[in-house]
């Protein structure tokens, strides 16, 4: 017992609410994604517009296709990585490395889907006389504000990427020890410790 009689925050168990407390947040901080990554999903696959000069739609543009998948496949990995970072298990090094590399990549994915889907929505705003593709904007705005609303979600999506990337890349390489290198017969050979 400590000064007072109080008990120590090690005795109470403060080291489990404190480990407690960071898988709360990590989960939340792992479900916003979820949650963007299907708003800009919902909002693109009722993108379309019809007027008198035709009709246009997500699907006639491969990059908002890609926007649509990339997020659809986000939201999934989202869901589940929330799933099992809730679940209080002892920390491997095999799901460090998981998280790491999953949500790196998924980082990758959704970026390029909202850089490529921000390429279409400037060309539709500006257009490009050198290749004679007229601003399609002026003649769909609904469809390229419905489209431009998309993508800046789809964009803070990435950032909540790549704050979780952040995350498992500190976790990781703070709690885990760099591989050792040793040489056999003059070859260098990395070898990965537990």
């Amino acid at each position: 017992m400590g000064k007072h009689g109080a008990v120590p925050a090690a005795e109470m168990g403060g080291d489990e609410s404190g480990s407690s407390t960071m898988r709360t947040a990590e989960t939340l901080l792992r479900v916003l994604p979820m949650a963007l990554c299907v708003a800009a999903l919902v909002i693109m696959l009722k993108d379309s517009q019809t007027n008198d000069y035709g009709s246009l739609s997500y699907s006639d543009l491969g990059a908002f296709r890609y926007l649509v998948h990339a997020s659809g496949v986000c939201a999934g990995y989202s869901l589940l990585s929330a799933v099992v970072a809730a679940v209080p298990r002892p920390s491997t090094m095999s799901r460090a490395w998981a998280f790491f590399l999953l949500d790196q990549l998924l980082t990758y994915i959704i970026l390029a889907a909202g850089a490529i889907s921000a390429e279409v929505v400037y060309l539709a705003y500006k257009g490009d006389t050198s290749i004679t593709w007229s601003r399609t904007c002026g003649s769909f705005g609904g469809f390229c504000r419905k489209a431009t609303a998309s993508i800046a979600i789809t964009f803070v999506a990435t950032l909540c990427y790549a704050a979780l990337s952040l995350i498992s890349s500190y976790r990781l390489f703070s709690k885990y020890d760099a591989p050792a290198a040793y040489s056999n017969k003059g070859i260098e050979v990395t070898t990965f410790t537990t």
